[in-house]
């Protein structure tokens, strides 16, 4: 049985680190290098870098500030943010990222997923999906960094990733996003009842026991967080020392 991952995720926009509620991400915290250095000391399993400005306004993101962050982190890095193709891809790996993870790009263009898989491998692809409740409660896909409603359901958009190939799922809920009032349960359900891929759990965390719960009753595979790591003293190995005392394996 594989142990479960605890994730922080850092969101990269105009050369700092921000952070905010329901994708509305205006607060600055701090700088990418330095927050790297940190975790490279609090047994993080892996680390989600993305730069939520990059699709938005068309543009690549910085291979030169990946290259230059990936050599200062001692973990496994997944980084995402306007990929549009296989060169994209590439780029980033070349920068030093061990994943991609690709959202908007592969809901333009849902063979990307399986080109991608071909050239670099399944494990390389993690496809983000962003979901929030519509006005009669149901759930929908999000793009543009939760700008853009796509009319999908997500578990059907799940299925399709995972045909296409991707190797893992990045599943945030935009409605829990920054407010620490737990992950949504429900929504991380009916995911990982409808795929057999890992599914990383995002948005929502604001003490140990959501993890639990996003893990033991929602079956995340992994657990992604920011604010709780931002603005708490809680630490990632913390959260691992709660999981493990609850029975779930980590790596510690």
């Amino acid at each position: 049985m594989l142990k479960t991952r605890i994730i922080p995720t850092l969101l990269f926009k105009n050369y700092g680190l921000v952070k905010g509620v329901g994708f509305n991400s205006w607060r600055r915290v701090g700088s990418a290098l330095p927050s790297i250095k940190v975790y490279n000391t609090r047994q993080v399993d892996e680390l989600i870098l993305v730069d939520i400005a990059a699709t938005q306004e068309e543009r690549t993101i910085d291979y030169e500030e990946i290259d230059t962050l990936a050599d200062e982190c001692f973990m496994p890095m997944t980084v995402g943010g306007g990929i549009k193709d296989i060169d994209d891809v590439r780029n980033i790996l070349r920068a030093g990222a061990d994943k991609v993870s690709i959202n908007s790009g592969a809901i333009q263009n849902p063979n990307l997923i399986s080109t991608v898989a071909s050239f670099f491998g399944s494990q390389c692809v993690v496809v983000s999906i962003d979901v929030k409740k519509n006005g009669n409660g149901g759930y929908e896909v999000y793009s543009c960094s939760g700008s853009k409603s796509e009319g999908i359901h997500p578990v059907y958009w799940a299925k399709e990733v995972e045909k296409k190939g991707a190797g893992e799922i990045l599943l945030t809920s935009i409605d829990r996003d920054g407010t620490m009032t737990g992950y949504d349960i429900e929504l991380i359900s009916s995911i990982t009842d409808a795929v057999s891929i890992p599914v990383i759990a995002s948005g929502g965390a604001g003490n140990y026991e959501h993890m639990v719960e996003a893990i033991l009753i929602g079956k995340a595979s992994a657990v992604a967080a920011a604010s709780i790591f931002h603005f708490t003293q809680q630490t990632p190995l913390e959260a691992k020392q709660y999981l493990a005392s609850k029975g779930i394996r980590t790596r510690l």
